[in-house]
């Protein structure tokens, strides 16, 4: 396994645009999901089987995730943290397996992902309060405050990137150093708490994510 940095390997080009080896493992894990959502859909039931039954588990509980944060029906989130977090679990755990860089164990990757909740707040926002309402939204509580209001913005963007970066890519420098000193035997015990460290980091993303969401559409606003 190699250290995880901040620059990343080049695979090759399309054009003058470089491949980097982040992308592909993203593209195969994007196609692995959507090929798997495909298979585990197709022939829904109304008396589901184990694997509709997990799948429904894991749909209900994102929605109620979210209903219980913004006190709002989860509905018009859903499938935005949804595809996040299950995206999230994937990537994050790939990197357990041998010769695989975890996506987001790279700055690219998790800047990506934070811009993507960052635009989606906007929209999301616009299409809740209206283009004029949504604005305004931005010189309260004092027209003075909108330098603040829009350097909150984007510091909220920052710390989703950071925070998800740096606790992966952090993980995966210990796994590799451990490897290289001992072998492969001590850690192993750092591989497992890795599967513990994905998942939450998923679920923390997906959770910030919808609360930034919700303040965008005026979920936490008095009346």
């Amino acid at each position: 396994m190699e250290f995880a940095s901040l620059s990343t390997r080049v695979l090759f080009h399309i054009g003058f645009v470089p491949i980097s080896e982040a992308i592909v493992t993203t593209w195969v894990i994007m196609a692995v999901l959507v090929l798997g959502s495909y298979l585990a859909t197709r022939k829904l039931s109304v008396r589901p089987g184990l694997g509709q039954a997990l799948i429904e588990l894991v749909v209900t509980g994102i929605a109620g995730q979210i209903e219980d944060a913004l006190k709002r029906p989860a509905a018009p989130f859903l499938p935005l943290i949804a595809t996040l977090f299950i995206f999230l679990v994937v990537a994050n755990l790939s990197l357990q397996l041998p010769g695989v860089t975890a996506p987001t164990a790279r700055l690219e990757t998790a800047a990506a992902l934070a811009l993507i909740v960052f635009f989606s707040g906007h929209v999301y926002g616009i299409r809740s309060r209206g283009v004029k309402d949504y604005l305004a939204y931005y010189l309260k509580p004092s027209p003075l405050l909108l330098p603040l209001n829009i350097l909150s913005e984007l510091t909220r963007t920052l710390s989703l990137t950071v925070r998800l970066f740096g606790n992966i890519m952090s993980h995966q420098l210990i796994i590799a150093l451990l490897l290289t000193i001992a072998g492969l035997l001590i850690p192993i015990p750092i591989m497992a708490l890795g599967i513990l460290i994905g998942l939450v980091q998923a679920y923390i993303f997906s959770v910030l994510a919808t609360i930034f969401l919700g303040a965008a559409v005026g979920a936490f606003e008095a009346h």
